[in-house]
């Protein structure tokens, strides 16, 4: 059942995307991306100035001069959203002027939407992945005002069947789905305790796909308050500790396991050479996003 605020909320959450898509990104931050999306046309014959990565070895080899690949854009892109709408997304504690959403989960909403908006108005499609530890909903691409509206429904409104995380689960879904590729934004704080296995399923996305990972974060996860005697439960697992908060040495060590964690996640982006921007429920974020998109993109086709 919808809960009473559900067109209120829904709409708040439809113009606070569509602001940051119009105002901030001006629609640039999709249409940066095109030419990953190519179809082979022909070859041609090697001239001086072209880029060797272009070079057809099998042609080639078999006329025993240089030919090089020609590629036509494709008229469309299609932009793909996974979303993690895992248990972990509920938390939130940002409050004040500084409050961008009230949980992880809001956040990826407003993230999702303002690139769908941008999507469409380029020209391009957007669909959605949602997932769990398994697949919650999946929204073909389309292009459409409508269309992005029906997508802030299902991330606002979904009901996962599920509360773990695998983002493996969710990255070979889309995998066996497209066949061609796409641009894909993975929303996610990336609680997957499965590390090995989902970070081989990136590198393995990012050759098919241009993949671009938002990690959305909250303070609390980064520092705690002194509260005194606090019980912390893990959203994903249901395992409750007490933590001393009074303790010096325990909000220290809370501190640095969150930033050791900060700092494996960058290593692992890395590594795949996937993109990747932290987003906060306290801290703005539309500049900043439109910044780090535009600079990937210059750093994709340098």
């Amino acid at each position: 059942m919808l809960p009473p605020d559900y067109l209120k909320r829904l709409r708040q959450v439809e113009v606070r995307a569509r602001i940051v898509s119009e105002q901030l990104m001006g629609g640039r931050m999709v249409s940066v991306f095109k030419g990953r999306g190519m179809d082979f046309a022909d070859v041609r014959e090697y001239v001086p100035g072209d880029d060797v990565r272009r070079i057809d070895w099998n042609v080639t080899a078999r006329l025993r001069k240089p030919f090089i690949k020609r590629h036509v854009e494709e008229r469309e892109l299609v932009v793909m959203l996974l979303v993690d709408a895992s248990a972990s997304g509920h938390f939130g504690t940002a409050i004040g002027d500084s409050a961008q959403a009230d949980t992880k989960r809001e956040l990826a909403a407003v993230l999702a939407g303002a690139l769908a908006f941008s999507a469409i108005r380029d020209g391009d499609r957007a669909g959605l992945v949602m997932f769990t530890d398994r697949v919650e909903r999946f929204v073909p691409p389309k292009k459409s005002r409508a269309h992005v509206t029906r997508l802030l429904h299902e991330l606002l409104y979904t009901e996962p069947k599920s509360s773990g995380t695998s983002l493996t689960t969710a990255l070979n879904y889309l995998n066996n789905l497209l066949h061609r590729p796409a641009l894909v934004f993975v929303l996610s704080d990336f609680h997957d305790p499965a590390e090995v296995t989902w970070q081989r399923a990136l590198a393995a996305t990012n050759q098919r796909h241009e993949v671009i990972a938002l990690r959305t974060v909250d303070r609390r996860e980064l520092e705690l308050p002194d509260v005194g005697l606090a019980l912390v439960q893990d959203a994903e697992t249901g395992e409750v500790m007490e933590l001393d908060t009074g303790d010096p040495e325990v909000r220290a060590g809370w501190a640095a396991l969150g930033e050791q964690r900060q700092q494996q996640l960058i290593a692992t982006f890395r590594r795949s050479r996937v993109p990747e921007l932290e987003v906060r429920t306290d801290q703005p974020w539309p500049q900043r996003l439109q910044k780090f998109l535009d600079y990937s993109a210059k750093r994709r086709v340098a």
